[in-house]
């Protein structure tokens, strides 16, 4: 991809401004999402915006359930949301929700934690909160119940009123599901993302007592009043640990009214907010890395869900992932099968290879040697190719990601240390030694995987500075150690905001700041191009002369 692909003009941060503005204001939409076909300047006096301006109200919103089914059959033998035109010729349809740095700016989407700021191991460890935990003093009284399935799953008012869904481990892989549900809660949380608060709990059965006019769906469809007999009945399909106690996850309740699912595609006609189709979200579009990561192929809209919330007065929709509990060697009910991450459950290509072939064709992932654990379910990392993981069915938005998505979230999965990833997985309090150093190993492979697909270019450049009248920056792939510090040519410009055209600055090229930018008057704006080896690969860096200094406003990468 030749094109320069960082948001033009800012239309993410455009479009936060809008946020802010009348509802009249917001018809303009369309053409604020396009302002270089129609010549707007390309920076306004408050980019990079770092987070966008406070959501319009939201009155009320209805409840919505999106049908299993249909989601699954719209994307697998569909194409919903809209597509690039023609994304192997460059013609495609850049992220939105970004700003002029090619980040994305705080929302009740997202929330910049690490990889934009250091994260402590205490902080990511805490994840999205650490004082709800259930109380262990009284009893937690059942209020609700999933009794069918092989996995049953109670709700629960603990002794001070706080509700939560108890969820528990599949009878023949005791730790498994629960430690995927904490584990992956953290690190999506240090990720940027709006998830529960997720509590292991260690409890006797007697904890547990039946509330009032609680009802449960029988085996035949019928619903009838729950009895005593349920519960136990239900509890015979938990694993217990040597002592006799239950196991499980206390997910606390999140805030607000619950409308449903967000789809990976399209809008919420009901949320004035929610004006950038989620195919383009780069949020969304990034999150097929952090999926890739963490092995998460069940990342599909039934494990999304929508809240309408209130702060300071103001009702706006906020969005969470939620259900971990099927991620890393997990499938929450059984451990997952190598077809996890390598296969959708349906390719035509794949069927036709098995049939032509007579079944002799065998796929490079099922040849693969997976570590078998009943903790884990099956997990790896020697095959692992980030590019080719593949979720249980596609979605618009993962379809959709391009360099600058991926980009973006290598970064922050790079960021974890290993002190981070230690520590979170000591969270899933493992009782055999073995599965804890299995399962960190596995998670710090296959982030420096990651690393050095996304990150090991010789271009990998960020943290762009000005100092000591010099520019300064990071080469990514040289900090990881992908690769060795490259050769720079660098052609340094005075960019014509109104215009959007570069003047060449006279002067040989360099890190040094050249005469005419630092002499500039307040309000000028500067670009200096950075390339390597690869002619074709370029990084441009936007810079404004402010009464304060330089500022870095702008980054634009050519792949």
């Amino acid at each position: 991809m030749s094109r320069e692909t960082h948001i033009e003009g800012s239309p993410a941060s455009r479009t936060a401004r809008n946020l802010a503005r009348s509802v009249m204001r917001r018809l303009a939409m369309a053409t604020l999402l396009f302002p270089l076909l129609l010549g707007a300047q390309k920076f306004y006096h408050d980019d990079p915006l770092e987070k966008e301006p406070a959501p319009m109200h939201v009155g009320d919103a209805a409840f919505r359930k999106l049908n299993d089914y249909f989601d699954l059959f719209s994307n697998t033998f569909a194409e919903p949301g809209e597509r690039h035109p023609d994304k192997d010729h460059g013609d495609v349809i850049p992220a939105r929700a970004v700003n002029t740095l090619g980040e994305v700016p705080d929302s009740a989407w997202f929330t910049n934690r690490i990889g934009t700021r250091p994260m402590s191991v205490e902080e990511v460890v805490a994840g999205a909160g650490h004082d709800n935990a259930p109380s262990m003093d009284g009893q937690w009284r059942i209020t609700g119940a999933k009794t069918e399935g092989v996995s049953p799953g109670f709700r629960i008012v603990d002794s001070r009123g706080r509700r939560y869904l108890l969820k528990f481990d599949p009878l023949d892989h005791s730790e498994m599901a629960t430690a995927a549900d904490v584990v992956g809660s953290r690190l999506f949380h240090a990720l940027g993302y709006n998830v529960p608060e997720n509590y292991l709990v260690v409890f006797d059965e007697d904890k547990l007592i039946l509330g009032d006019d609680v009802m449960v769906t029988d085996a035949s469809g019928e619903k009838r009043p729950m009895s005593s007999r349920d519960v136990t009945t239900a509890l015979l399909r938990v694993p217990r640990q040597a002592d006799g106690r239950i196991r499980g996850v206390a997910s606390f309740f999140l805030p607000g009214k619950i409308l449903g699912e967000f789809r990976y595609d399209g809008t919420r006609s009901d949320d004035p907010n929610d004006i950038v189709p989620h195919e383009h979200r780069r949020d969304l579009r990034g999150l097929f890395v952090f999926c890739a990561w963490l092995n998460h192929s069940d990342s599909r809209a039934i494990n999304s869900l929508d809240s309408l919330v209130e702060e300071n007065g103001r009702k706006f929709i906020r969005h969470y992932l939620i259900d971990f509990g099927a991620i890393m060697g997990s499938a929450s009910v059984t451990s997952n099968s190598a077809r996890d991450g390598n296969a959708y459950f349906w390719e035509l290509k794949p069927a036709l290879a098995q049939i032509f072939s007579l079944g002799i064709y065998v796929p490079r992932w099922a040849r693969a040697r997976y570590k078998k654990h009943p903790a884990l379910g099956m997990i790896e990392f020697p095959s692992f190719e980030p590019r080719s993981w593949k979720p249980n069915y596609p979605s618009a938005a993962f379809q959709n990601r391009l360099p600058d998505d991926t980009y973006w979230a290598a970064k922050k999965v790079m960021a974890f240390r290993d002190e981070h990833i230690q520590a979170v997985v000591k969270l899933a309090q493992y009782s055999d030694q073995r599965a804890e150093d299995w399962l960190i190993k596995y998670l710090i492979r296959r982030r420096d995987r990651i690393g050095e697909v996304y990150l090991g270019h010789e271009l990998a450049l960020d943290g762009f500075r000005v100092e000591n009248q010099r520019l300064g920056f990071e080469n990514l792939a040289v900090k990881y150690g992908f690769r060795k510090t490259p050769d720079y040519k660098i052609e340094w410009t005075r960019f014509d905001n109104e215009a959007n055209s570069h003047s060449p600055l006279p002067g040989r090229g360099g890190l040094e700041l050249p005469e005419a930018v630092k002499n500039a008057a307040a309000g000028s704006y500067f670009a200096a191009k950075i390339q390597a080896q690869d002619p074709s690969k370029s990084v441009t860096v936007y810079l404004r002369r402010e009464n304060t200094g330089l500022k870095v406003v702008g980054i634009g990468r050519t792949w």
